[in-house]
């Protein structure tokens, strides 16, 4: 079955690209032609290339590899947040902090600041600290929530980047590359697609289309999770089994044994008999 259909593509309006004044050269394989000054983007190409990242996203991260969505644009914020939620990856939505990948371990460091403020609200420790002194935290902790909420459960670095648009997010797509990350992202007529490992052709400023777009990636992540769950349970399975077959055995064992002494007093008995 396929991931997508043309009518979908066309309906949310993923082939409108930029003016033609604002495109990449780089761009011109991916794109049909201009339209009213308008390049269209080639929808024949998004169908294939989104089929073979579907499938490239779906068996890495059955595999165990982790996703982080990025797109911090007006139009992509609440998608990136609701669909990353929806496949439990983590995500920012508000804006990428410099470093956030090359340097994770300070990352790490507000995160646990965070939640250490988080913990002291809950314990009723503002309570009795000077109100002056209690609003700076709590100023601290939403901008360290609106910043990291959305990685707070991410404990190592990410093996993938799904991104929107990536003129926008060029420090998130830079870290990617410096560290090895595989980037994907929806690649507007604007974009440079030599910067995006696996890339979408397609609007990335369109609301209708970042959702169809990133609802997709979303989909292949859950696929994922729900094969490497599945293979799990099998692996736990047959670990139980071999348990199982190694007690029953160890108990035949014992009975054997027991019916061995039994045997050997019997024997010894009539020996001494005779």
């Amino acid at each position: 079955m396929a991931v997508i259909s043309m009518k979908e593509l066309l309906e949310a309006g993923v082939h409108f690209g930029h003016s033609r004044s604002r495109w990449n050269p780089k761009m011109a394989p991916y794109l049909y032609g201009v339209k009213n000054g308008i390049h269209i983007i080639d929808l024949n190409r998004t169908l294939v290339l989104l089929e073979e990242i579907y499938t490239f996203i779906s068996d890495s991260v059955a595999q165990g590899a982790e996703i982080l969505f990025v797109g911090t644009k007006r139009q992509a914020k609440e998608i990136i947040k609701e669909e990353a939620q929806r496949c439990k990856a983590p995500y920012i939505n508000e804006r990428w902090v410099g470093g956030l990948l090359t340097n994770f371990q300070t990352v790490k460091k507000s995160l646990q600041k965070l939640e250490k403020l988080e913990k002291m609200e809950e314990e009723g420790i503002f309570e009795i600290l000077p109100k002056k002194e209690v609003r700076r935290l709590r100023r601290q902790k939403e901008k360290l929530l609106k910043l990291y909420g959305g990685i707070r459960e991410m404990t190592k670095l990410p093996d993938m980047l799904w991104v929107v648009d990536t003129v926008r997010e060029a420090i998130a797509v830079r870290e990617a590359k410096k560290l090895g990350i595989t980037v994907i992202a929806i690649a507007d007529s604007n974009c440079d697609p030599d910067l995006i490992d696996y890339l979408i052709p397609g609007n990335d400023d369109a609301i209708k289309s970042i959702k169809l777009l990133t609802s997709k990636i979303a989909d292949a992540v859950l696929e994922g999770k729900n094969r490497r769950e599945s293979a799990e349970k099998v692996e736990i399975k047959k670990e139980r089994k071999v348990v199982t077959i190694e007690e029953h055995e160890k108990e035949l064992f014992e009975k054997a044994m027991a019916m061995s002494e039994k045997y050997e007093e019997i024997d010894k008995d009539i020996v001494e008999y005779e």
